[in-house]
Parts: structure tokens; C-alpha cells; sequence
């Protein structure tokens, strides 16, 4: 029966065997475990299901056995060292001289952090470097008698496990064992090591406007905290760079991308955009946030696949938070990309600050005081179109909370605003503006609550609200509330102006029903009605936003999440009548093999929102995992009021554990004067196993029998 011995002289030649077969660690006991051992004058030989446990690191093999004459260690196989590591050395036969950190296995096999392998007609070490002769290389499900799909042969494979890189030399890449490709020396890191110098996976990429190329990323890290990647994109009509820089750091982080490029699309015109965000956080609690987005032109992120943003915002933002203040300014620039816009007469720079201190007042409630500074400036000095416009605001809010015995709950809100206003290159309007607002409001709650007998959780919440609002001095320029909305979060809300410009007045009522269930697996459902009943109609209040006369239009809201990933968002407005004046709704599936989202959008013409026309489309974005190694993903938009496709593109991927490929195909069917539309192909083929920081982790291929 097997038997556990502590025997120092083969305990000690063992340790060093597993030593100077990994990375050097330090010493402790190790433990032998065999069927038979054996001792005759100076050789000592431990057979059968020989086992040697030292410091996480596992050998097993058929046979040892040590000649303490000749200091000689002779292992038998099938051998196999497994490292606390992950990493895997496999041998047929070895000799090691145990006091020596040097040695040669023979018919060996190593694996790389349980990816990459390596087969060599021997491995010779000598401390942390190896040696390998007659190599060949890959990270594919080997199966008898057949060539893998990819494998490197190379006549020397040199691996210091210090730097975790591998040299090979005269290398030769082969795809089912028939040879593509030679090189007579190249570097590759070994799968253990997150950040290498070095080539990145090649794309190529083909579109109609910028014909067939191919774009070859280069990393270069520097240190832990920083990194560049300079990507080349060649092709018969560009010549582009990209780049992308980013770094951590204590408190924050920030990446800066960008391309500079000549190409046929704009003859003799250097083009290119420049992003950039950063994160950061001061030792005082401040957070200072800030996203740069520069382009050339307004046709070239769509031409180089970059966005479909149609306005570039930058902003500089500092916030501070606490437990009773909130304190951010910053400065906010927008430029339109939409043809026919003019951004000289758009409100492109606007700087802001916005400052709330909340007291708690001796008569019980809470005390809101605020402050803020905006301004919406235009670069044109036109009179009229040129509008500049500045506001100074100061306002006090108190707020407060009475719980009934028979469970109403109260809730009481009063508040007083002044707005001062300057304006500027428009004469239609006074230069300086003062304006005063009172209001105040009180809303009843009465939730009802009921608990099913399969633990389920159902709540009943009606709500009624009282409001009056009051405004005297003088009308602003209407900057900010040009397009507002009817949703659940304002239908209680004082004024449902999206800004500051525009105040609902006069005395209001609202009503709302919630209905609220909660399953006891984890899902849920949501469903909320609710309608608003004024004095008199606000002349600003558009029609499409469904609150333009005395009564508003009916507001019904919902959603449904299932504890299998499903989830379903609507909202619509609809009239008495009960036809639909605007509509959206979102539908999200997500399992281990599905991820599935559609959007479906209707808002109605409306002059006063300049919109000549409806608009409504679907969006549709969907992966499939067909198998454990095929992936299938689509993306469509589609534009219901002209009946044609805006958008489509189909995704194909396949991994296993030793290749990853991915096809693309995309076309853009809209355009303008500046944008054509544009069919779009994309292939990347990545040999798994020597990614930094990439581990393979896809299936594993099957022998056929």
C-alpha cells in the first residue's frame, strides 16, 4: 500500500528538482509519497504513483531514483510538474544534478499559465531562463495524429520566466500543419504577462469611401500606470494615424485618442479628431471630471467609423458633495454636426454654477437654499441670431413631511425665486431682466401594501397634488425649455419645463396612480398613470409634449423585469380619445446565450419643436451565442416614417481556446450633402495563448473518433 516518508536525501534532490524546474521560491518540506521505496548501499528508488508535494507545487511520475555516488537524480515517466501558477511541465524522461539549479528534460512539454504549449525535443535550464530545441508552439487541442489548426515550429524557443518573454528563432507559423508564414527571429510574451511591448492584433478593414486597408496596432506600455497604442491604417486612398494614451493615477485616470489623416475624400486636407477624458478626485472630496471632443470636419467621425454623435460637447466639471451641500460649476461647449445648422448662431459656450445648502430648520422640515450662474453665449455678434444671455439666480425652498395614523402621508413644499437676466446683441430684449417666483404645493400619498402567500409583495400608491406658482416682472429669452416632457419623473413635479426660462403658473392639480410588484425570486413590475388639470393653458407648453391645454394628456408608464434577464420599459401619452401622441418603449433580454435590446421611438410633428414631420424608427441590438465557440450579432435602425433602413450590421464570431476571430459587415443608408452612405467589412483573426492579459478561455475543440 502507498506509504508517506520523510526521507531527507530524496526529499532535498526532489526539492531541487521542482526548482530548477520553476520559477525559485523558498524552501520549505516537501513530502514524497510512493508505492515502494526502496534503499540498496547508496541508490535509493521510490516506483509507483511517485508523488512530491512542496510549497503549492505537485511532481508525479512513474520512477525515481537517486545514486548518491554519482549525485545523480534520474526521473522516469510520464512526468508532470504542476506550478502554484498555473504553469504545467510535462516530460517523458529527466536527469538533474540536485545540487545543481541546472538540467535537461528530455521529450518535454511545457505549458504556459495552462494556455500556451510547448513541445521540444529537450529543455535545458539554467535558473530562470529555458531553453527549448526543435520547438513547436500552440495554445490548440492537440488530437492524435493530426496537425493542430495553428502551431509555431521554431528550431530554438529561448523563455526567461524573470521577464516572461519567449524568443523564437527560425520560426515558421503553419494552419493545419501546412507552413504560411517565416520569420527568422521574433518576440512574443508569455500568457502570464498582462503588459507587453509589441504588435497587437492586425484589423482589416474595407469601406466604400476609403477602400480596402489594414489597420496594425503597436503597444507601448510605460510602467504600470501609462501606455500608448500608435495604430497605422494604410489603404489605397488614406494614410492615417491613431492614437491612444492613457494613465492612472492615485486619484484618477484619464485617456486621450485621437488620428490625424490625408486622404482622397478631401483633397489636400490633413483631417482628424481629438477625444479626451479624465476622472479625478482632490484629498478635499472635490471631483473634477472633463471629456474633450474635437473633429476636423464634420464628416469625418462617420467617415472612419469613429461615432454617430451628431453634436461634439466637451465640459469641464467640478463637483463637491455633502452630507448638506452640493457645489458644481463648469464650463460646457457644443458644436452641431447636423447639415444646416449654423453654430455660429447656436448657444455653443455655456459656463455654469450651481450651489444648494440644505439647513434643518427648529419648526421641524428642511431648508433648501440655492444659487446659480448660466449663460448661453453664441459666437455671432448678429443682432438677433447673435443672442447672448446671462442668469444670476438666488432661491429659498422649504420642505416637509407629515405621516397620518391612518397612514396618509403629507407632503408640503413652499419656495421663492429671483432670476436676474442680461442679454446682450439681441434688441428685442430689455438688456437687464429681473424676475420674482412664489409657489407652493401639498401632495397626498396614501401606499397600500399586501404581501401574497408565495412571497410576493404588492404595492398600491394613488397620489393627488395641489399647486400654485406665481411669476411678476420680467419674460427671459427662452434658452433651455424649448422641448419639454411628460413623464413619471415630473409629472408631480412644480413646473415640467425641462429649464429654468419657462414656469408653469397659476393654480394646478395632478392626480397619479402606482401600482408596484414585487416577486419573490427577484422580479419585479411597475405601472403608473397619472394626468395634470391647469387654470389655464401655457402658451409654451408644445403640443407634442401633451401637456399644452388646461388638461394634460393621460401619461401611462411601465415596467417588467423577470428573474431570467428579460426586462420591458414603456411610456406613451395619449389623449382622450386615446390615440397616441408620443410613445417609447425598450425591450432588453440577457442570458448566458441572448442579449437582445429594441427600441421603438414615435414623437409627433411639431413646429414648435421644429420638427416639420413625425419620426419614429426602430433600433435593434442582439448577440446570440449559437454555440459554445460560434457568436452571432446584428444591429439594425430603421426609420418607420420614410420606410427605409437607416443602419444595419451583422457581427460573426468564433473562438476556441486557441483562436479568435471576428467578421464584421455595416452599412449606413442615410446621407447629406457632406455624408455618403457607406458599406463597411472589418476581419481580425487572433491566435489565442500569447495575448497579454487575454487569457484563451473559449471551447475546447473535440477529437472525432
Amino acid at each position: 500500500m502507498p506509504r508517506c516518508l520523510t526521507i531527507p536525501v530524496l526529499v532535498a534532490a526532489l526539492v531541487l528538482v521542482v526548482m530548477s524546474a520553476l520559477p525559485a521560491r523558498a524552501q520549505v518540506p516537501a513530502t514524497l509519497v510512493a508505492d515502494r521505496v526502496t534503499v540498496a548501499g547508496e541508490v535509493l528508488t521510490a516506483e509507483g504513483n511517485v508523488e512530491v508535494f512542496f510549497d503549492g507545487t505537485r511532481l508525479t511520475a512513474a520512477r525515481v531514483r537517486y545514486d548518491g555516488a554519482r549525485d545523480l537524480l534520474t526521473i522516469e515517466g510520464p512526468i508532470l510538474i504542476t506550478g502554484p501558477d498555473g504553469e504545467i511541465l510535462t516530460a517523458d524522461r529527466a536527469e538533474l544534478s540536485p545540487e545543481l539549479r541546472a538540467g535537461l528534460l528530455l521529450g518535454a512539454r511545457l505549458v504556459l499559465d495552462r494556455q500556451l504549449q510547448l513541445a521540444a525535443g529537450a529543455i535545458e535550464r539554467g535558473g530562470p531562463v529555458s531553453r527549448l530545441t526543435r520547438v513547436a508552439a500552440t495554445s490548440c487541442h492537440v488530437c492524435n495524429g493530426r496537425p493542430p489548426l495553428w502551431e509555431i515550429r521554431a528550431e530554438t524557443v529561448t523563455h526567461d520566466e524573470i521577464a516572461r518573454q519567449l524568443w523564437f528563432e527560425n520560426a515558421q507559423l503553419r494552419i493545419r500543419g501546412v507552413p504560411v508564414f517565416w520569420v527568422p527571429r521574433m518576440r512574443l510574451p508569455d500568457p502570464s504577462l498582462d503588459r507587453a511591448r509589441g504588435l497587437l492584433v492586425p484589423r482589416i478593414v474595407t469601406t466604400d469611401q476609403l477602400s480596402s486597408g489594414i489597420k496594425l496596432p503597436y503597444f507601448i506600455p510605460f510602467g504600470d500606470s501609462r501606455d500608448l497604442t500608435l495604430t497605422p491604417y494604410l489603404s489605397s486612398r488614406t494614410t492615417t494615424l491613431e492614437a491612444r494614451y492613457r494613465q492612472a493615477f492615485a486619484r484618477g485616470d484619464l485617456t486621450v485618442s485621437g488620428a490625424i489623416s490625408r486622404d482622397d475624400l478631401r483633397a489636400d486636407a490633413t483631417r482628424g479628431y481629438l477625444f479626451a477624458e479624465g476622472d479625478f478626485r482632490t484629498e478635499s472630496g472635490t471631483r473634477i471630471d472633463f471629456d474633450l471632443q474635437l473633429a476636423s470636419d464634420e464628416s469625418y467621425l462617420l467617415d472612419y467609423g469613429i461615432s454617430n454623435a451628431d453634436q461634439l460637447t466637451s465640459n469641464l466639471t467640478a463637483t463637491r458633495v455633502t452630507a448638506s451641500s452640493y457645489l458644481s460649476y463648469g464650463l460646457v461647449t457644443v458644436r452641431s454636426l447636423r447639415p444646416g445648422d449654423v453654430n455660429d448662431e447656436l448657444p455653443g459656450i455655456l459656463p455654469y454654477l450651481t450651489w444648494e445648502q440644505r439647513l434643518i430648520t427648529g419648526a421641524g422640515g428642511i431648508l433648501t437654499l440655492t444659487g446659480s450662474y448660466d449663460a448661453a453665449i453664441r459666437p455671432s455678434t448678429a443682432d438677433g441670431t447673435g443672442r447672448d444671455t446671462t442668469r444670476f439666480s438666488l432661491g429659498a425652498r422649504w420642505q416637509d413631511s407629515w405621516i397620518t395614523p391612518g397612514g396618509l402621508v403629507f407632503t408640503g413644499t413652499a419656495a421663492l425665486d429671483w432670476d436676474h437676466y442680461l442679454v446682450a446683441e439681441d434688441t428685442t430684449y430689455p438688456a437687464s431682466l429681473d424676475r420674482w417666483t412664489a409657489s407652493a404645493d401639498v401632495t397626498l400619498r396614501y401606499p397600500l401594501v399586501r404581501s401574497g402567500r408565495d412571497g410576493s409583495r404588492q404595492v398600491l400608491e394613488p397620489v393627488v397634488q395641489l399647486s400654485w406658482a406665481q411669476v411678476s416682472g420680467d419674460t427671459p429669452p427662452n434658452e433651455d425649455s424649448t422641448v419639454p416632457e411628460f413623464d413619471e419623473g415630473n409629472l408631480f413635479a412644480l413646473s415640467r419645463f425641462p429649464g429654468e426660462d419657462r414656469i408653469e403658473t397659476g393654480p394646478s392639480a395632478a392626480i397619479g396612480l402606482t401600482w408596484s410588484r414585487f416577486g419573490p425570486a427577484g422580479g419585479s413590475a411597475r405601472l403608473t398613470l397619472g394626468r395634470v388639470w391647469r387654470e389655464t393653458a401655457d402658451p409654451d407648453l408644445t403640443s407634442a409634449s401633451g401637456l399644452d391645454g388646461p388638461v394634460s394628456d393621460w401619461l401611462v408608464a411601465g415596467s417588467f423585469a423577470s428573474p431570467d434577464g428579460l426586462r420591458l420599459d414603456a411610456r406613451a401619452i395619449f389623449d382622450p380619445d386615446f390615440g397616441f401622441d408620443k410613445s417609447a418603449a425598450r425591450l432588453g433580454w440577457s442570458n448566458d446565450r441572448v442579449d437582445l435590446g429594441a427600441t421603438y421611438v414615435f414623437v409627433p410633428a411639431d413646429p414648435a419643436e421644429d420638427r416639420a414631420q413625425n419620426a419614429s424608427e426602430w433600433n435593434v441590438d442582439a448577440s446570440y451565442r449559437l454555440t459554445e465557440i460560434w457568436t452571432l450579432g446584428a444591429e439594425a435602425r430603421y426609420d418607420l416614417v420614410s420606410d427605409s433602413p437607416a443602419f444595419a450590421a451583422i457581427e460573426i464570431g468564433y473562438r476556441n481556446e486557441c483562436v479568435a476571430a471576428e467578421l464584421s459587415v455595416s452599412r449606413r443608408f442615410t446621407g447629406s450633402a457632406s455624408v455618403e452612405p457607406t458599406t463597411s467589412l472589418g476581419l481580425s483573426v487572433e491566435l489565442l495563448g500569447f495575448s497579454a492579459g487575454r487569457p484563451a478561455r473559449g471551447a475546447r475543440a473535440a477529437c472525432a473518433s
